[in-house]
């Protein structure tokens, strides 16, 4: 696999590991990524939540839980650290700056369009600003304003397509429709790209996500264009995931079937493991809860059936009964625990056994 190169940092293997919120890929998953030469990423959505104190001081619960969970990263490995931080989130600049302030390499800010992030950039920091998109429109309008607003163009940006995990930044009816697979969507922002790479003289490579599993995907879209690629998915099945057991075994015990689409009640589709709860809330069962983080801002608390956030984190506990499992289209596939380097390994293998595809299924892409 070629180098991906972003903002000055070389990691040596095309791969940035996805960021899952609500603890499921903390410092000991991104650690063990960035230890192979790959990039680790740390999830903030939500992250405050693991600390006591979050109902009392939720914003300080979030910003001390990042900095320790960087800097616990920090120790173990000289590799690239991310962070992810969702726009939507009410913690959202409070993540950005403290994830700035400890140094982190790059944030990966997606779930909105992040406009004003680069105002949050502290003078003389090194932390490396990547938006996450589903549109080369959304490129467009972001480094638009970047440029003319702050004169900073972008790292890099990752295009997120309908088979990621988690919530989707597409229309329910657009999820399966072939127009917005990520085939379409690559070529597209890579062509928007080169567009403000010939005006900012910068290079911004495109990492491409949703759906990708193998090393025979990574080279079909390295091979359309991008310079790398984002996995989340596959990295459940790791030891070093910092997700429970019983977490993990939901990906084990799922089939093709059980991976489904259901509306978030923060307004947006998401991709999640069937079980009881989602079939519970699916026939009308409201889930009764407080609200005492407002944690995200398009939550409708009022009318929500559940709350997402202790969904989640029950989840990431372990208990199924009172939560559910986000999950990429490719879940029901995981069929081993391994190590990330065993996965990296693996990775490399399938990729040099691919064959390069040449085709013309990416022309005509929606923008």
């Amino acid at each position: 696999m070629k180098e991906l190169h972003i903002g000055g940092l070389t990691a040596e293997i095309p791969i940035v590991q996805g960021g899952m919120g609500f603890g499921i890929s903390l410092s000991g998953l991104a650690a063990a990524v960035a230890e192979t030469g790959a990039i680790g990423v740390i999830a903030g959505a939500l992250i405050g939540m693991l600390r006591p104190e979050a109902t009392s001081d939720f914003l300080g619960a979030n910003r001390r839980a990042l900095r320790d969970e960087i800097r616990r990263a920090r120790s173990m490995t000289k590799g690239i650290i991310g962070v992810n931080v969702m726009v939507k989130l009410s913690s959202f600049a409070v993540l950005a700056k403290t994830a700035m302030d400890e140094g982190v390499d790059i944030i990966f800010a997606g779930a909105g369009l992040p406009l004003e992030l680069p105002r949050l950039r502290p003078p003389g920091s090194n932390t490396r600003l990547v938006p996450i998109v589903s549109s080369a429109r959304a490129f467009r309008i972001i480094a638009t304003r970047w440029i003319e607003r702050y004169h900073y163009p972008p790292d890099g940006v990752v295009v997120e397509g309908p088979l990621a995990g988690g919530h989707l930044g597409f229309k329910r009816e657009q999820i399966d429709d072939p127009e917005y697979s990520l085939e379409r969507l690559v070529p597209a922002v890579v062509e928007e790209v080169h567009r403000f790479e010939r005006k900012s003289g910068k290079p911004i490579p495109v990492i491409a996500g949703g759906g990708i599993y193998t090393g025979a995907d990574i080279r079909r879209f390295l091979d359309m264009g991008a310079a790398g690629v984002q996995m989340a998915t596959r990295f459940v099945g790791t030891r070093e995931c910092d997700a429970s057991a019983q977490f993990k075994q939901s990906y084990l015990d799922a089939h093709e079937g059980d991976v489904v689409i259901i509306q978030s009640p923060v307004g947006m589709p998401g991709r999640a493991v069937r079980n009881r709860f989602i079939a519970d809330v699916e026939a009308g069962e409201r889930k009764p809860f407080v609200c005492p983080y407002q944690c995200i801002s398009t939550c409708d608390v009022a009318n929500a059936p559940y709350c997402i956030a202790l969904a989640l984190k029950n989840a990431r506990d372990g208990n199924l009964e009172q939560g559910f499992t986000f999950a990429g289209s490719n879940a029901h596939r995981v069929s081993k625990i391994t190590s990330v380097a065993e996965l990296i390994t693996e990775l490399k293998a399938e990729y040099a056994a691919s064959e390069p595809v040449l085709s013309d299924e990416a022309e005509g892409s929606p923008t």
